[in-house]
């Protein structure tokens, strides 16, 4: 069984080794040096918190397990695992403590992590032209780039892309679709 990049003392770096023996300290082969060594696994204590994923119209509630240690922060992505769905890729909005919001805490002082679905956004989109304004909704993959000047269509209204609002960063030329809060267009 291969197990990668552990640290060899011999060669001084990390490489990958061929587990000889298992167990909670494991006897492990540098494949680089065949030298043998003892490797203790590190077993990193976990948390469960209560996630709620918000996908624009509803949200569902999960349970995940994180190392104690680990440092959550707003805007860190974090994937849950989803039997239905597989898995969703989140982004985090907000951590509760116990009484209060942060923007940055450890795993095992956090109660909730809310978070936001950015592998498929819906964005709000405005077409307007002579005084008249129709919204529309836009179904994107959260990488998929946006930018000003762009043509798109939608439900057959097809629009140049004039002005881009971003998520707490005002207006811009263009950016992934997770990032954008509503898109401008004129009808063409």
């Amino acid at each position: 069984m291969l197990y990668d990049q552990i640290f060899c003392p011999c060669c001084d770096e990390d490489t990958e080794h061929t587990i000889i023996k298992s167990g909670q300290e494991i006897l492990v082969k540098c494949k680089n040096c065949n030298e043998l060594h003892s490797h203790r696994k590190d077993r990193k204590k976990l948390t469960n918190i209560r996630v709620i994923v918000n996908n624009g119209a509803y949200s569902k509630t999960y349970q995940v397990n994180i190392p104690v240690k680990d440092e959550l922060s707003v805007g860190r992505q974090l994937l849950i695992d989803d039997a239905s769905k597989g898995g969703i890729l989140t982004e985090i909005t907000s951590l509760e403590l116990d009484r209060r919001r942060s923007y940055k805490a450890l795993a095992q002082d956090v109660k909730t992590i809310w978070t936001r679905v950015i592998n498929e956004v819906v964005l709000k989109v405005s077409v307007f032209r002579k005084g008249e304004t129709k919204n529309l909704r836009l179904s994107l993959p959260g990488s998929e780039l946006c930018t000003v000047g762009e043509i798109r269509e939608i439900e057959g209204t097809k629009f140049r892309v004039n002005k881009i609002k971003l998520r707490g960063q005002g207006f811009g030329k263009g950016a992934e679709a997770k990032d954008i809060v509503r898109i401008w267009g004129q009808k063409l």
